[in-house]
């Protein structure tokens, strides 16, 4: 009896993961995406007052994030509110690979129409990897801030203590809510725009408060107003080593 028990509940399950495969199938062939390529949350539910805010890394109050590759390795690049107040910039500055970068330090440097913005490092530990392709095309920054718009890679031989550092996932949202609230205050028809637009921000934020200097936005959002950007380039940290 026993037996029979056993082998009708695999022959559930079987029946169970045919019709989910062949539900998938149809989904593929309708030109939708699987729920498992398209993630748990669809994009609407990933975004706080229209900006698109992924729950697989941790993020900076200065709007940097910090993506775990793996041990001691992160990816680091802005969130979707940093891109659309950078807009549509012409150039960029990154540290240099074998630089050692500091959490809250002035490390990133974007320029447009002769003014230029900083921002600081997530994360701490030695640059391993620049994005050469976004320094050839900086439009990515804004294009794909999560993808293809990343910075550059760090190695963290504390990974602990920098993650500590970062804001905690349960507060993410309501800070990223309430600087929108705060950005969008400035002009509330920027708020309707991203309506208009179905929930997505404008390319380029500060074009559209044309009443407030470039700089200033960035220094009030990125807290970059009162840090002192280091001038020994290249300094090594402690436990300074290559992963």
């Amino acid at each position: 009896m026993t037996i029979i028990l056993v082998l009708c509940t695999f022959l559930v399950f079987i029946i169970i993961d045919l019709v989910l495969s062949r539900r998938e199938a149809r989904a593929v062939q309708g030109g939708e995406e699987p729920a498992a390529l398209a993630g748990s949350q669809p994009e609407r539910e990933r975004r706080v007052a229209g900006f698109l805010l992924p729950e697989d890394r941790r993020y900076h109050p200065g709007h940097g994030w910090a993506l775990h590759e793996r041990r001691n390795l992160l990816r680091i690049g802005v969130d979707e509110f940093a891109a659309a107040l950078l807009g549509k910039i012409e150039s960029l500055e990154l540290p240099k690979p074998g630089q050692w970068v500091r959490q809250g330090q002035k490390v990133l440097l974007f320029q447009k129409q002769a003014e230029s913005a900083a921002m600081l490092s997530p994360a701490e530990g030695e640059v391993l990897e620049v994005n050469e392709e976004v320094l050839r095309n900086p439009a990515l920054v804004r294009k794909d801030p999560y993808g293809a718009g990343w910075l550059f890679t760090v190695f963290a031989p504390d990974e602990e203590s920098t993650q500590k550092n970062l804001m905690p996932p349960q507060l993410v949202r309501p800070w990223l809510r309430e600087a929108a609230e705060r950005l969008y205050n400035r002009q509330p028809a920027l708020a309707g725009l991203v309506a208009a637009d179905g929930g997505h921000p404008v390319d380029d934020i500060a074009e559209a408060l044309a009443s407030e200097r470039w700089t200033t936005l960035t220094e009030e959002f990125f807290l970059t107003g009162t840090v002192a950007t280091p001038t020994a380039e290249g300094a090594k940290g402690p436990g300074h080593r290559r992963a």
